[in-house]
């Protein structure tokens, strides 16, 4: 990847539909208003369109971190901005600091960080897993054994 001067920014819209809302999408307890992972979303979009410029082939990034206050509800049809802004990075990781608004006032704001991934090697990865899976599987059903170690941890070692 190329290097990401701090200050880059990227931003993202949408507007706000009913599947949107904390109401339909977690629990229909709560009140017809964006829910907070959805503007967490459109945050985490806005890092990603910061970082586009920046990635050579086959490079993506993933969100790694997110601390952000929700401050305002937002109703269905309002439109949502989500920005952010590059505060530093260190190697592969991205600092952003992020901010939504809607139109009438600022919604959240907070921090959040991404890791830029090669899209090969983690499907390479993937690959793997489902793999292993699948002879894990053989093996428990043959003899009867559950396997000992967590794959999880083979994932992160995975070099």
């Amino acid at each position: 990847m190329r290097t990401v001067p701090p200050g880059t920014r990227g931003s993202f819209s949408m507007i706000v539909t009913a599947e949107h809302l904390a109401n339909r999408f977690k629990d229909a307890t709560l009140p017809p208003v964006l829910a907070t992972p959805v503007m967490i979303m459109a945050m985490e979009n806005a890092a990603l369109e910061a970082l586009k410029p920046y990635f050579e082939a086959g490079e993506s990034a993933v969100g790694t971190r997110v601390d952000v206050t929700h401050l305002a509800p937002t109703p269905v049809g309002r439109r949502i901005v989500a920005h952010a802004e590059v505060t530093g990075s260190n190697g592969r990781q991205v600092e952003f600091l992020v901010n939504a608004m809607d139109g009438m006032e600022e919604i959240g704001r907070g921090t959040h960080r991404r890791a830029v991934i090669d899209l090969r090697r983690l499907t390479n990865k993937r690959t793997l897993v489902m793999d292993l899976d699948a002879e894990l599987g053989e093996v428990s059903l043959l003899f009867g054994i559950q396997p000992q170690f967590n794959l999880v941890d083979l994932i992160q070692n995975f070099h």
